[in-house]
C-alpha cells in the first residue's frame, strides 16, 4: 500500500467571490471528502455550508501550520483567492509540504480578471501586492507608460496610491480601482491621480495604474547611480560617479544579500535593493540619528524593507545572516574589521572597500598586494564657477579594492 505520507492529503483550491457554485466539479468533490477545511472568513462564507470541520486563518498566518500538518495523511482543503500560488498561502505551505502530498486547483487570479476587464496584456503589466508590504514599493515602479495593477491592503490604498503619485509630479495618471471582482458586488471606477474623490471603496479591490510622466515627475532611473539630489544627507555620502562604481564592483544578483558596514546615508544600500525587487541589504550605522536618514532614505526611494543594525562592527556580524556581498564606507582602516568582514563571505562572496584615507588606501594596497582583487582609483573633476568663468573642481579622489573570495 501506498503510505499516506506519499498520498496528496491536502489540496489547494482557489475559490472566487462567485462562491462555490464556479468551483470544477474535482474541486468540490475535494471539499465534500475533506475532514478540516481552512481558509479567511470570507472563503469560508463563499463556500457556504460544510460538512467538515472548519478552520479561520489565524494571524499570523504561519500559526495554522502545526495544525495542518497534524493532520498529515487525511483531507485537508485550503481555500484560498484565486491563485494560492500568486501572493497566495501556496508558498508558505510548500514550504513546510512537498509537492507529492499536495494539489493545487486554482482559480483566475485578480490580476488576471482585472486584466481581461482592462484589456491590458498580463505580461506587460507590473504585478505586485501592497497587502502586508511596504507601500512604498510601489516607488520604483512608477515609470513613464507603465501599467501597474496593485492588490490593496484595504480601501485606503487607492486614495494614497493617488497622493503618491500627485506628490511625485504623476497627477495626470489613470487609477482603475476594480472591487469584489468576480461576485455580485464588483464595481469598476476610474479617475486621475489629481481628481481622485471615490469613497465608500470596498476594503477587497486591486488598483489598475496606468502612468502618465511629464518633464517635471520624480521618475527613479533604472540605472546604478542616481542623483546625489535624490539622498537627504548630512555629508556622509558616497557620491554619483563612484557610487556607480561602487554597485558595479558589487555586482549584485537576483536574490542576494549585502551588508553595508558604516553606511552613511544608505545610498549603497538602497541602490542594491533597487537592482532587483527580490535583493536583501542589512546596513550597519553606529549613530542613531544616520539610522533614521537611512530609513527615511530607503522609504522615498521605494525600498522600506531595507533592514537597519544600530550598533558597531564587527561586532554586530555574528547575529547577521551571511552576505554575498560586503560593501565597507566610512574610510575605517581597521584590520581587525576587514578581517571579519572578508571572514564573514561564502566562497564566491565579493567584498568592495573604498578608501579616501591615505591610511585606509595603504591598508588597501598591503592586501591587494597579499590577496589579489582589483585595485582602482577614481578621480572626478566637476566644472564650477571661478569669477565669470568655470573650471574643474577635483573631488577627493577615491581608491577602491574589491575580490572576491576563493
Amino acid at each position: 500500500m501506498t503510505s499516506p505520507l506519499c498520498e496528496k492529503w491536502l489540496s489547494l483550491i482557489g475559490i472566487g467571490e462567485d462562491g462555490i457554485e464556479a468551483l470544477s466539479p474535482a474541486a468540490r468533490t475535494l471539499l465534500a471528502q475533506a475532514d478540516l477545511v481552512v481558509g479567511g472568513a470570507r472563503h469560508l462564507a463563499l463556500a457556504g455550508s460544510l460538512a467538515a470541520e472548519t478552520m479561520i486563518w489565524p494571524s499570523p498566518l504561519a500559526d495554522a501550520i502545526p495544525k495542518i500538518l497534524a493532520r498529515r495523511g487525511s483531507p485537508v482543503c485550503i481555500l484560498a483567492s484565486g491563485d494560492p500560488f500568486f501572493y497566495g498561502a501556496g508558498t508558505l505551505l510548500s514550504a513546510h509540504v512537498p509537492p507529492g502530498e499536495m494539489r493545487c486547483l486554482p482559480a483566475p487570479s485578480a490580476f488576471s480578471l482585472a486584466a481581461a476587464r482592462l484589456n491590458w496584456s498580463l505580461q506587460d503589466c507590473c504585478l505586485m501586492s501592497l497587502h502586508g508590504r511596504g507601500f512604498e514599493r510601489v516607488i520604483p515602479a512608477l515609470q513613464p507608460h507603465a501599467k501597474i495593477l496593485c492588490l490593496s491592503w484595504n480601501q485606503t490604498t487607492p486614495s494614497r496610491l493617488a497622493t503618491l503619485l500627485c506628490g511625485r509630479g504623476l497627477g495626470q495618471s489613470r487609477i482603475v480601482v476594480m472591487e469584489a471582482m468576480g461576485g455580485p458586488r464588483e464595481r469598476t471606477r476610474a479617475s486621475t491621480a489629481e481628481a481622485f474623490a471615490m469613497e465608500e471603496i470596498d476594503p477587497l479591490n486591486l488598483v489598475a495604474l496606468e502612468i502618465a510622466a511629464t518633464a517635471q515627475s520624480r521618475i527613479l532611473s533604472v540605472a546604478s547611480g542616481l542623483a546625489d539630489s535624490w539622498f537627504e544627507t548630512d555629508g556622509q555620502l558616497t557620491k554619483r560617479e563612484v557610487r556607480a562604481v561602487t554597485l558595479s564592483s558589487l555586482a549584485p544578483r537576483r536574490g542576494e544579500l549585502l551588508w553595508d558596514v558604516g553606511a552613511g546615508s544608505g545610498s549603497i544600500a538602497i541602490e542594491w535593493l533597487l537592482s532587483d525587487p527580490a535583493n536583501r541589504a542589512i546596513v550597519i550605522e553606529a549613530r542613531e540619528d544616520r539610522a533614521s536618514l537611512i530609513r527615511r532614505n530607503a522609504e522615498n526611494l521605494g525600498v522600506p524593507h531595507i533592514e537597519i543594525i544600530t550598533g558597531t562592527a564587527p561586532e554586530t556580524f555574528a547575529t547577521l545572516p551571511r552576505p554575498q556581498a560586503i560593501f565597507v564606507g566610512g574610510g575605517s582602516s581597521k584590520a581587525t574589521l576587514l578581517d571579519a568582514s572578508y571572514a564573514a563571505l561564502p566562497p564566491g562572496g565579493r567584498l568592495v572597500i573604498n578608501a579616501v584615507t591615505l591610511e585606509t588606501e595603504a591598508e588597501l594596497i598591503r592586501r591587494f598586494k597579499a590577496q589579489g582583487g582589483e585595485l582602482l582609483r577614481v578621480e572626478i573633476s566637476r566644472a564650477e564657477s571661478l569669477g565669470t568663468f568655470h573650471a574643474w573642481r577635483p573631488a577627493l579622489p577615491v581608491t577602491q579594492w574589491s575580490v572576491t573570495k576563493r
